[in-house]
């Protein structure tokens, strides 16, 4: 205790040159953040050291996103040090959990996608898989939300406001990218020399991300974007200050921020800019990595396992084929067999619109050699399949990395999908959907190539540290070992019908959302009773997650209530949360309505203690960690055959909350676990939305066959929740009428009656708790560390079941 306490004032004193006298709240944060850090660097470096030592396999994680949120108190539980820290800091004159609040949340990720990754790093460092995880060092990650009169407003994040101490430059590992210019050949066949137009710099930024009980570490390699030329010194002395600075703020604007709007042709090349930039850097690393280490690139698929998260880095077939041909001299037929050999890649989406495709013309000016490479790779594919074939027909269009259809664009999906060795999906449903949708064709020519592992979360954040209580009582009955083994705690479901358990339940609950409460009414003036069901939907804002389905299924609640005050209504609020792409419109007017029908809701004395809605804004980990474990029913109500997976539904359940769904993602794999008696499931499954929409039925008869539905919509359309602009809504509720593609209309009756099972359950409240008690038993399996040991064992053939490889 002491040596930690002398450690945080020497931090403070030496490395930020404060007196504790003066010290502000964020100076502590970040004293007591090297502090800890420098516990974790010894482990660091024992885990790389041991890697290269024996040579095993490391995986190399490409991913665009990496939500990682706030990281002291994470560290910290996985060290085993929270209580020596925060007894520390007390001696210090210093609370802990204040300054913990107050650490930024690194939001360099949008939602699951990002989320995913940042649990898998953590949970490779904690079943001691040796890996790597590589992304871009936002300046500004997802935006901040405020909602300013009911609307989304976009504000930048600023993360690095008072730098990040986590982080270590390395200026030694810096890279060169290049973009446009010239291909040329030389007197060798087929050997081609890429000379670039423009070239800048990825500077690397190395993050340590210890795994549970500091066994082994693994790192976050963030990549920054500098100019060669930061000023022209000629343009500045001739007066000419933006031209002085103009290839910095071109070269930099790279990785300023996450996602930029892309619904313009700058915003394109900005994207497409960012992908390759991350992509590059990582592949000329991982190889300069593995050639000084081994002194060859003939093993790199013995070594060498590289995992593209969803297609952002799909550009690392082709640019794996470039060094490996351009720079290092391997023939198309070797190169081609080490990088087919080396990727893997996950899918995460079946929307067409969310699969990437980039134009031929774009690709063709911004990475000639790439576009060329890819030409390649098709022409060899096709050429291969033709011939198979034996001479009949085989509809190459379907499997062609080009799209001729849209004005040729190249297929990310495909490129990567051929370029990979195994395709995952995220889900039973998605890994199956997947083979039947938008790769039949593909999985006609490689029937073994594409397998599922179902996404997971780290127990440690989303249960042992987010919800300590519940902890307490799963160690108290199922044993301490739960926390090496969450799977463990099937063992809870036998004490389902136990009442003093029941009571120790509903007292964690209860102080969570008290917890909760004081949150809501801070963020929004509302006040909440804690005594209410806590019915939350958290999750990025989008037609095919179904906020609007939520939102119009509250106001015929709220009309039902209203007609019969008298009933015994259950109390409930509904918390919405979550962001919608900048240039989303039907998102933005679906949190615009949610917003105003909770200022009608809100201030209506007939429900006021029956029903309130809320909207938190600016959702992000931190608020995650504190809605989740105060939630009684989650709301995973996508349409089926459209969510992959889902991780918040898995956090939810594990938490004890009850799931209201449709047979969709992972909900279907929760099912399973938790039994059909213990989930509530609704609305079309994933075959019937498919023939729906082969075969729609028109909406106005199914608006006219589905109770309560048309005085819902024509009080929306009508105004009734935008008196000061009655037609706010009607665009919204016109498009709903004209093509209801995400069958939220035809859905609505099946949801409605559901919601009504739930009040019947709530109203039962032993037998609510027991289901709760199922939930969390049988939920263990959703952890990413059955996720990892999946993929280590099935596709990477990594990690301590495989010993190194001569």
């Amino acid at each position: 205790m002491d040596r930690l306490k002398a450690e945080i004032l020497r931090k403070l004193t030496f490395s930020l040159g404060k007196n504790p006298s003066v010290a502000q709240p964020h100076d502590w944060l970040t004293a007591a953040i090297l502090a800890v850090r420098d516990q974790i660097i010894d482990v660091w470096h024992r885990s790389t050291r041991e890697s290269y030592a024996t040579g095993r396999k490391r995986v190399y994680y490409l991913s665009l996103e990496f939500l990682i949120g706030r990281s002291l108190a994470d560290a910290l539980n996985n060290l085993g040090l929270t209580s020596a820290v925060s007894q520390a800091m007390s001696d210090l004159g210093v609370d802990l959990a204040a300054i913990e609040m107050i650490e930024p949340d690194a939001a360099l990720g949008n939602g699951g996608l990002g989320r995913l990754a940042a649990c898998y790093l953590e949970a490779m460092a904690s079943t001691g898989v040796p890996a790597l995880g590589y992304g871009i060092r936002y300046d500004h990650g997802l935006f901040k939300q405020r909602i300013d009169h009911g609307q989304q407003v976009e504000v930048p994040e600023d993360w690095l406001s008072f730098r990040n101490p986590w982080e270590f430059e390395r200026r030694e590992s810096a890279y060169q990218i290049g973009f446009g210019g010239a291909v040329s050949g030389t007197q060798k066949p087929g050997e081609s020399v890429w000379t670039p137009e423009e070239t800048v710099f990825a500077v690397a930024y190395d993050t340590p991300v210890i795994g549970w009980r500091g066994r082994d570490a693994t790192t976050l390699r963030l990549w920054r974007a500098r100019a060669l030329h930061p000023l022209s010194l000629d343009a500045f002395n001739a007066g000419d200050l933006y031209g002085a600075v103009a290839e910095r703020n071109r070269a930099e604007a790279i990785s300023k921020v996450l996602y930029p709007n892309d619904s313009t042709p700058a915003g394109q090349e900005l994207r497409l800019r960012q992908e390759f930039f991350f992509t590059s850097a990582s592949l000329q690393d991982l190889v300069r990595r593995h050639d000084r280490q081994f002194g060859t690139l003939d093993n790199l698929a013995d070594k060498v396992a590289i995992q593209l998260n969803d297609t952002h880095p799909a550009l690392a077939v082709a640019e794996l084929m470039r060094l490996l041909m351009d720079e290092r001299g391997k023939s198309w037929e070797q190169a081609w067999s080490i990088t087919n050999a080396t990727i893997s890649y996950t899918n995460h989406t079946l929307l067409p619109e969310a699969l990437e495709t980039w134009p031929v013309g774009l690709m063709e000016r911004l990475l000639p050699r790439h576009m060329q490479i890819i030409f390649g790779i098709n022409a060899r594919f096709l050429d291969s399949v033709r011939r198979k074939a034996g001479g009949d027909s085989v509809d190459l269009a379907s499997i062609s990395l080009i799209d001729e259809h849209h004005g040729r664009r190249v297929r990310m999906a495909h490129l990567a999908f051929v370029g990979s060795h195994t395709v995952n999906g995220v889900s039973a449903l998605h890994s199956n959907l997947m083979r039947q949708t938008v790769f039949a064709p593909l999985h006609q020519l490689f029937p073994e190539r594409i397998t599922n592992v179902t996404n997971g979360i780290t127990p440690r954040r989303w249960l042992l540290n987010a919800n300590p209580g519940l902890t307490r009582v799963l160690q108290d009955v199922c044993g301490k070992g739960i926390s090496d083994d969450i799977t463990q705690i099937e063992s809870f479901a036998a004490h389902a019908d136990d009442p003093a358990l029941r009571e120790r339940l509903i007292a964690v609950r209860h102080k969570n959302k008290l917890r909760l409460a004081e949150v809501v009414k801070r963020e929004t003036g509302v006040i909440i009773d804690p005594r209410a069901l806590f019915d939350v939907q958290i999750k990025r804002i989008h037609e095919y997650k179904r906020q609007l389905l939520n939102i119009l299924e509250t106001i015929a609640l709220y009309d039902a209530i209203r007609s019969a005050p008298y009933r015994d209504w259950a109390p409930r609020v509904k918390i919405f949360a979550g962001k919608a792409a900048s240039n989303y419109g039907t998102a933005k007017a679906i949190i615009n309505l949610i917003n105003d029908v909770a200022t009608v809701v809100n201030n209506d004395i007939t429900t006021r203690d029956r029903l309130k809605v809320v909207f938190l804004p600016n959702y992000n980990v931190s608020a995650a960690e504190i809605i989740i474990p105060a939630a009684d029913l989650s709301e995973q109500i996508s349409t089926a055959g459209m969510e992959a997976s889902g991780t918040g539904n898995m956090k939810f359940a594990l938490n004890g909350a009850l799931t209201i769904g449709t047979l969709d993602g992972a909900n279907i794999e929760i099912r399973d676990r938790v039994g059909d008696g213990n989930i509530v499931i609704f609305g079309m499954t994933a075959s019937q939305v498919e023939a729906a929409k082969r075969d729609p039925r028109p909406t106005e008869d199914v608006i006219a066959h589905t109770p309560h539905l048309p005085d819902v919509l024509d009080a929306v359309a009508g105004g009734a929740y935008s008196p000061g602009e009655r037609d706010r809504y009607r665009d919204l509720i016109d498009g709903l009428r004209a093509n209801d593609w995400f069958m939220v209309l035809n859905d609505f009756d099946s949801y409605r009656r559901a919601q009504m099972r739930i009040d019947a359950l709530w109203a039962d409240q032993p037998h609510w708790w027991r289901m709760s008690v199922a939930n969390t038993a049988h939920c263990g399996w959703f952890s990413a560390d059955r996720a990892i040991r999946d993929y280590a064992d099935r596709i990477w053939r990594a990690g301590p079941n495989f010993a190194p490889q001569g």
